[in-house]
């Protein structure tokens, strides 16, 4: 699996490609500023981009640009943001356009190797992978009672927070401790409440979810 990395600190670029190779993952590029990566992804046609929202020459969200524009170049193209803090507007722009092959993790995550690759592995083959605290601040702007997310009981909003994180039913059963079955009757139940049409795709299901949520869908 091809990799373009972006990220402007030499230390955590040179650990992350360490880190990506000893997993088995071919490293096609890491680069450290914007146009580095406009060229990389243009050019090397990666199976998923690594990128730092932030980088030179801006140093305000010119990675997540340069990711943007090349999944409009690129339709689909795997993306895996990486931040330092939550940031409400990233991804929302980032999953405006309701593809797959998208991720969001905070760069406190990456100290977990397990946990990190995982999540390049899931967003390279069209899933989603976002941060627990990324999903935790969407969620509250829709928590108010007169909103679909009202409707919820507290264990719905806990099955819709692991949901959003791209776990499938299987995942969210081991990690509450319950029965699939459980799980898919509290998914259908979400669904309903909120006023979504049931998907057997759980990607494009997290995407409509968190995009209704967020109230850009």
């Amino acid at each position: 699996m091809r990799v373009v990395l972006a990220e402007d600190l030499f230390l955590l670029r040179d650990g992350l490609v360490r880190m990506l190779e000893a997993y088995g993952f071919e490293i096609a590029a890491a680069v450290e500023t914007g146009p580095e990566l406009t060229r990389a992804l243009a050019e090397s046609a990666p199976d998923v981009a690594v990128v730092d929202v932030r980088l030179p020459p801006t140093h305000t969200d010119e990675g997540l640009q340069c990711a943007l524009a090349a999944r409009r170049a690129r339709p689909g193209l795997p993306v895996l943001v990486l931040s330092q803090h939550v940031e409400q507007l990233y991804a929302r722009e980032l999953l405006a356009d309701g593809n797959g092959g998208i991720g969001y993790l905070l760069k406190d995550r990456v100290f977990d190797a397990d946990q990190f690759v995982d999540s390049v592995r899931r967003v390279a083959a069209g899933g989603t992978a976002m941060d627990p605290q990324v999903i935790q601040q969407l969620l509250s702007r829709r928590s108010a009672e007169d909103r679909p997310l009202g409707r919820l009981t507290p264990r719905e909003r806990e099955v819709l927070e692991l949901m959003a994180q791209g776990r499938s039913n299987a995942g969210i059963a081991a990690q509450l401790v319950v029965t699939e079955r459980a799980i898919a009757k509290h998914t259908s139940n979400i669904f309903t409440k909120l006023g979504l049409e049931v998907s057997d795709d759980d990607n494009r299901r997290v995407l409509a979810v968190l995009a209704h949520l967020d109230g850009d869908r």
